[in-house]
């Protein structure tokens, strides 16, 4: 059952809180991040639709920083885990220890939480732990949970996942697994700065330059935040685009053209099209609007299917990248947005 469309006084109300709560939140951000607008963007979007992002860019970008931040104006716990070769599973969610009551000399198993349990979780480098210590994150992105010991114990909400992993080092890397990797809602790429930024970022980290960031929203705001973005309508056509783009980037659909079929490996799985909508819904909110339009869908269906397309050895082989067959499907779905009465 659908929760019922964005319609009332209240709901607007809550709409406009939401706009404001993210430009105020942009606005504590650039005291110490410079540019990075479209990435900060993305990161905001995928908050509201309740996902995790897998930030990909080479080391010295302020990735770190820009998470750090990021969670300090939303006043939400925060917590770093550098993933290295001996990473164990363990050392993510937490492990049992015995501890001996000191009076009656009794001793008990007591679970030692990890630093999974927080709000804000910043996985550093993901790609450099074995597919075993990767795969313990998964049951807590997907149930917002974690198991042991037989006893099932609950994250503080809400709960993201932000993991950074080096595009140009790949040795000693261990790639994300298919499951993981379907488990984000954005690959989002950070580029380099413009030359204007780079010299605002020479001056303020060889000066003297000290800002601190307030919250301006919490963690019970940005709840609401993601019920509302679900309230946005989705149109039937802009439905029929989001499943028409994802399908035919199937090579096994029987109505996938030739050169999907000789590109692609493997396409995305339905949580493609489920997260590209809530997506749309958070972007076309921050845009100012109580309905979604072809132009959300297809800004964000690069960063939501860039992780979940493999190329075939003839594609690489051509030099044709992921991006490059997001753009060449946009293209072949290119559609003149439909005007909203």
């Amino acid at each position: 059952m659908q929760p019922p469309p964005i319609e009332s006084e209240d709901d607007a109300a809550e709409a406009a809180k939401l706009v404001e709560a993210c430009r105020r939140i942009r606005e504590q951000v650039s005291r110490v991040v410079v540019g990075q607008e479209e990435v900060i963007e993305q990161l905001l979007i995928a908050i509201l639709a309740r996902g995790h992002c897998l930030l990909e860019g080479v080391p010295g970008l302020a990735k770190t920083l820009m998470v750090h931040t990021l969670a300090d104006s939303m006043h939400l716990a925060f917590r770093r885990i550098q993933f290295t070769p001996d990473l164990m599973p363990g050392d993510i969610t937490g492990t049992e220890i015995i501890q001996e009551d000191p009076q009656s000399g009794h001793r008990q198993f007591i679970f030692e939480r990890g630093p999974v349990f927080t709000q804000m979780l910043l996985a550093d480098e993901i790609n450099r732990t074995p597919p075993k210590t990767q795969a313990a994150l998964l049951e807590a992105m997907q149930e917002h949970a974690v198991t042991a010991a037989g006893k099932t114990y609950r994250l503080d909400e809400p709960f993201f996942v932000l993991a950074t992993q080096n595009p140009i080092e790949q040795e000693g890397t261990y790639p994300l697994p298919e499951a993981q990797r379907d488990r984000f809602l954005f690959h989002v790429v950070v580029d380099y700065p413009t030359r204007d930024q780079e010299g605002e970022i020479v001056d303020r980290t060889t000066s003297t330059f000290n800002t601190t960031v307030d919250p301006v929203v919490d963690g019970g705001e940005i709840l609401q935040f993601q019920r509302t973005v679900r309230r946005v309508p989705l149109p039937p056509h802009v439905k029929d685009w989001v499943l028409d783009a994802v399908r035919s980037v199937r090579p096994a659909d029987p109505q996938s053209k030739p050169w999907v079929r000789e590109l692609i490996e493997w396409g995305p799985g339905p949580r493609a099209s489920q997260q590209l909508v809530l997506a749309a819904k958070a972007r076309a909110l921050l845009q100012g609007r109580p309905h979604v339009t072809i132009d959300d869908v297809q800004v964000l269906a690069h960063p939501v299917l860039r992780h979940r397309i493999v190329p075939t050895f003839a594609a690489e082989a051509e030099g044709v990248t992921v991006d490059d067959l997001i753009t060449r499907l946009i293209k072949e779905h290119a559609v003149a947005p439909a005007k909203v009465m």
